[in-house]
C-alpha cells in the first residue's frame, strides 16, 4: 500500500479516501467467482445465455475470479485495417488475432462476424467468441436490432447472442 501512496503523492488522500455519495454500495456487484449465480441467475436471461456467460467468466487467466479480459478487435478491420495493422501485418490474419487472445490468457475475443466466422472451425472450442454488431450490421432482408439473449434475425447464418 505504501508504494501506491508514494506513486499517488500529494493526490493520495483525494483518491484513496474518497467516499461515493451518489451510488449506494449495495447496488454494486463486486466481482467474485460466482458471478453468474450472484448477478445473472435471477435475471430474465435464457439458459443458453447463462451458459455462454459462464463460459466467458470461466475461461482464461482470470477464470472464475469474476473479472474478465476481452481482446476487442473491430475498428481496424471494419473501417480500414491499414491504420491499425500496418505496423503488425501478421494481424491482418484473423487466426493471429484469436491466437493473440489465447496466448494473452483472455476470457474471450470480440470481433466482427466475418473475422470470427473465418476461424470458428479452428478456434471456437478454444476461447469464447463475442460477435460485435452495430447499427450498420445488416442481415439479408433488412436492418434488425439484435439484442443479446434474443432470437437471431432471419437469414443471419445461425448467429446467436450471448
Amino acid at each position: 500500500m505504501s508504494t501506491i501512496i508514494d506513486l499517488l503523492g500529494t493526490q493520495a488522500g483525494y483518491y484513496l479516501d474518497h467516499v461515493c455519495k451518489t451510488i449506494d454500495k449495495k447496488l454494486i456487484h463486486i466481482p467474485e467467482p460466482n458471478m453468474i449465480d450472484k448477478a445473472w441467475v435471477d435475471s430474465d436471461r435464457n439458459i443458453r445465455t447463462l451458459e455462454s456467460l459462464q463460459a466467458l467468466y470461466g475461461h482464461g487467466r482470470l477464470a472464475n475470479t469474476g473479472y474478465v479480459s476481452i481482446l476487442p478487435v473491430d475498428q481496424g478491420i471494419e473501417h480500414s485495417a491499414g491504420a491499425s495493422f500496418a505496423p503488425n501485418p501478421l494481424y491482418f490474419d484473423p487466426g493471429n488475432i484469436v491466437k493473440l487472445a489465447i496466448e494473452g490468457g483472455c476470457n474471450a475475443v470480440a470481433s466482427t462476424f466475418g473475422v470470427l466466422g473465418a476461424v470458428a472451425r479452428k478456434y471456437a472450442h478454444k476461447i469464447p467468441f463475442i460477435v460485435k454488431l452495430n447499427h450498420n450490421c445488416r442481415c439479408r432482408g433488412g436492418n434488425y436490432l439484435f439484442r443479446f439473449g434474443t432470437k437471431p434475425p432471419p437469414d443471419c447464418g445461425g448467429l446467436t447472442g450471448v
